[in-house]
């Protein structure tokens, strides 16, 4: 099936079909890539460690897989959403095409399951460059490791593991389901839309989705009552992070699935100071009047804000309340900070990998969200805006989003960062404030502006150099 959106191709470009499933191919290597790197550098780090310190029977290797099991799954969480939401984008765009099949007799499950074998395939080939990648890293820190001093030297490393195969697919799996996810609006599409040219639900045909409306509220009710329930637990025993854990992960669900309704008001508020002239109005109009696609590029770099803020946050208040701990055993503080300094390096490398994911969403929808509405540009040149009012409108849109997206992202993050210190530490230090890490949020600012801005380079460049007529003859 090829895109519905676009216009005529450019000597040497690849197809619009590659274009549109180059994020999803990226996306599921760099999960294989994170996910087996991980796998099989956990037996390597037990192999290098001290025989007398690691017992035989693998239950040190064994509690690394279950810490490299938790960052697998949050990264593949991402991976789903970003997944997920690039294919609602490209089936926005083929919209007619999808229209045209329907059309000559094929059914929505039939179109669907096409989509979602397209993500399978995509998937597969993705986990696998990921795999291999991971494979040849693993095997270049084994064969130069010990001389470069990284690795005790005399020892057997592991270079390969069968959970590896697991990883892979798992990943390619996880991306078919996304992609079937993703598909669903394909079941709305009537062969009527094919003698129309709309690509995005409007506002008022996105408020009125009230099945995806009532799993939205029930999902972020059930998670701020899981939430709720691991801060009480939390001044009980440690157990209360566990259960505060999945009311993190359903709320959050239920703010990707509601994101059509969340961000639009965050939207709305976020152009008032970008309003200025026709160009500006006119972005923060576009930011509002197709609000899923608004939705899908935001939350992209909402999950990366929310994630990298959470653990920053969880690291610094889970350390303030341990010091407080241990205030009157000054050799154990220094202790602890030094521990605590290589953990949270650790777990911010590994976190950081997820909002890579993330990232690459965001840049992926912004730049398809382009791709489909060369007409709308085409239409906005002949009646007299000029390739550079074109650039500065996609600009300001970027830029909306951005500051929705590092506003909402940083109170998320700061609120489940605090929450899983708190239920986690709640019965020994009591009822904490939240420690803020200023440098780690304000290099979190400093990314995502920087993210934004070049995001909307490519884009902003492809839509002023569109063509009135050419765009115009776009049927």
């Amino acid at each position: 099936m090829s895109g519905g959106g676009g216009g005529s191709r450019s000597a040497g470009r690849p197809p619009a079909g590659l274009r549109e499933h180059a994020a999803t191919v990226t996306v599921s290597a760099l999960s294989g890539l994170f996910a087996v790197a991980l796998i099989l550098g956990t037996g390597v780090l037990t192999a290098a460690l001290d025989p007398d310190l690691v017992d035989a029977s693998g239950t040190f290797w064994l509690m690394l897989m279950i810490v490299s099991a938790v960052f697998i799954l949050i990264a593949l969480y991402v991976g789903a959403i970003v997944t997920a939401n690039t294919f609602a984008t490209i089936i926005a765009g083929r919209v007619r095409t999808i229209a045209l099949y329907r059309l000559i007799g094929a059914t929505a499950q039939q179109v669907r399951r096409r989509v979602a074998a397209e993500g399978l395939l995509m998937g597969c080939v993705g986990a696998l460059v990921g795999g291999a990648l991971a494979v040849g890293l693993i095997v270049g820190i084994v064969q130069w490791g010990p001389g470069w001093g990284w690795l005790p030297a005399g020892r057997e490393y592991p270079v390969f593991h069968p959970l590896a195969f697991v990883a892979v697919g798992v990943v390619a799996l996880t991306t078919w389901i996304a992609a079937r996810a993703g598909s669903r609006r394909v079941a709305g599409v009537s062969p009527v839309a094919a003698t129309g040219a709309a690509v995005e639900l409007p506002q008022a045909a996105s408020v009125r989705r009230t099945g995806r409306t009532v799993v939205a509220i029930a999902l972020i009710a059930c998670g701020a009552a899981l939430l709720t329930a691991g801060i009480l637990l939390g001044f009980v025993g440690p157990m209360g992070l566990f259960v505060a854990f999945w009311g993190g992960v359903l709320s959050f669900s239920g703010i990707a699935v509601g994101a059509h309704l969340i961000m639009p008001p965050l939207l709305r508020w976020a152009a008032l100071p970008l309003a200025g002239g026709p160009t500006g109005r006119l972005a923060g109009a576009n930011a509002i009047r197709f609000p899923e696609r608004s939705a899908r590029a935001t939350i992209g770099l909402v999950i990366g804000v929310t994630l990298v803020t959470m653990f920053a946050v969880a690291l610094a208040t889970y350390e303030q309340m341990t010091l407080q701990m241990f205030a009157q055993d000054p050799e154990m503080e220094v202790v602890l900070r030094d521990t605590l300094a290589v953990t949270t390096a650790v777990f911010s490398g590994l976190v950081g990998f997820s909002a890579l994911i993330a990232a690459v969403g965001m840049v992926n929808t912004l730049s398809l969200g382009v791709l489909q509405r060369t007409r709308e540009f085409g239409l906005l040149r002949a009646l007299g805006f000029s390739g550079g009012q074109i650039r500065s409108m996609v600009a300001i849109e970027s830029a909306q989003m951005t500051v929705v997206a590092l506003g909402f992202g940083l109170l998320l993050g700061t609120i489940y960062g605090w929450t899983a210190a708190q239920s986690l530490m709640g019965s020994e230090a009591g009822l904490t404030a939240p420690t803020l890490p200023w440098p780690v949020l304000a290099g979190i600012v400093v990314f995502g502006v920087l993210l934004a801005a070049v995001a909307a380079v490519a884009p902003a460049r492809r839509a002023a150099r569109v063509s009135p007529v050419a765009a115009l003859a776009i049927e």
